[in-house]
């Protein structure tokens, strides 16, 4: 085995596009497992996916620890192997009496080779989310995924299930791009105001803790008992040890540790903003929200400069929606919070599409912005509700403590 160890601790270095491990010894340990290079928070490493029935796991290893892997692999689990590498690939077989064969064969003219659209083949992607390639692929099985009835025991996306299935990586991916905010030295505490049947969060648990690694504790959070039961379930069942939910009400909701991100998916009207209040004065560092069901405003605008506009119910009704949570926006941006308002997924599917991401600015250190940007964002929001004679509730919420 020495010939092999060797072969897999000079692989690294040979620009690897793909690695698959197959035909198993013991597919009660793993059935496959595939290896790709990525780039995670700038620095180069190797992504490894295991495959053990209905279950994928994941780890981002260097190149020694990838070396060992493979190696280990090799001599006592799966007996054959196919390396895609930028200027070779290679095949590698392990005979029931564990005599190692290692072929390989160099790529002619690398330089010229061309991509299906003509382009220039650059070598492997390393990008972790690359274009046109969901966080969790299609064809791959995942445990929640399977549970929930998004995809088959093979990995395939039901038909009925493909928008959430998209819906859950489109999710993964609004966290992807600000998870690099959430600390790093300690376990990450997440509170979920209204899970319901939770799709996304065991998404956010799955993609945080067995995707990159993080230490995390999860707390989902509904009115619904049967809906808290079901979850609690299958958290048990699937061994997600850091994720429980709780049966209760946002308003009610306490936490005296810190919450390092909060998560409000299509809590209805006003619940939104109690949400929104809780995370803030937490100073939870990242906040998402998907707000539903914007009735407030709808009951409070008035302009007479607007009313050819509003006298219009449904136009009246989605301004008012619109406005609501531009307000919810800047308002957090008074708070400290550098905001975007996204688009969660496509209209076609969905009107309530739109997502609240706030990540707790660097520049401020406190919970409030320096005294002379938080006047001069006061004056303009307070205008600005003047003017269309509106009071929103999160504004309420976030003075109420400075006016006391």
């Amino acid at each position: 085995m020495d010939e092999l160890r060797e072969f897999f601790r000079q692989l690294p270095d040979q620009n690897i596009i793909q690695i698959t491990l197959s035909n198993t010894r013991d597919a009660a340990q793993a059935s496959k497992v595939k290896v790709r290079p990525v780039i995670i928070r700038g620095e180069a490493c190797f992504q490894e996916t295991l495959y053990r029935g209905t279950q994928v796991f994941h780890a981002n290893l260097g190149k020694e620890e990838l070396a060992r892997r493979l190696a280990g692999y090799m001599e006592g689990l799966f007996r054959q192997g196919q390396i895609s590498c930028r200027e070779m690939d290679a095949t590698i077989l392990v005979s029931k009496k564990g005599a190692v064969s290692i072929k390989t064969k160099k790529r002619n003219d690398i330089s010229k080779e061309k991509t299906r659209g003509g382009r220039e083949d650059r070598g492997p992607d390393m990008a972790h989310n690359r274009s046109k390639r969901h966080i969790l692929p299609e064809g791959e099985p995942v445990d929640f995924l399977v549970s929930l009835g998004v995809q088959t025991p093979q990995g395939q996306v039901v038909r009925a299930k493909y928008n959430k299935f998209r819906q859950i990586n489109r999710y993964l991916e609004f966290i992807e791009d600000v998870c690099h905010r959430l600390p790093a030295d300690r376990t990450i505490r997440i509170v979920d105001f209204g899970c319901g049947k939770s799709y996304l969060t065991f998404g956010m648990y799955y993609y945080l803790h067995q995707i990159q690694g993080r230490d995390i504790q999860v707390t989902g959070l509904d009115l619904k008992a049967d809906v808290i039961r079901h979850c609690n379930e299958l958290a048990k069942r699937l061994h997600y040890d850091g994720l429980r939910f709780e049966q209760g009400d946002i308003t009610h909701f306490q936490d005296t540790e810190p919450v390092d991100m909060v998560v409000s998916l299509h809590a209805c009207d006003k619940a939104t903003d109690y949400a929104l209040d809780k995370a803030v004065k937490w100073g939870a560092a990242v906040i998402l929200a998907v707000p539903c069901c914007q009735h407030e405003l709808n009951g409070q605008i008035q302009c007479r400069e607007l009313q050819p506009l509003l006298r219009y119910g449904v136009i009246k009704e989605r301004m008012a929606a619109l406005i609501t949570d531009a307000l919810r926006a800047d308002l957090l941006e008074e708070q400290g919070y550098d905001v975007q308002i996204l688009e969660f997924i496509d209209m076609e599917h969905t009107p309530k599409n739109l997502m609240i991401r706030a990540v707790k600015s660097a520049e401020t250190s406190g919970r409030i912005r320096p005294k002379s940007a938080s006047l001069t964002d006061r004056a303009a929001l307070e205008r600005t509700m003047e003017f269309l004679h509106v009071d929103p509730t999160l504004k309420e919420l976030l003075y109420e403590e400075n006016n006391h």
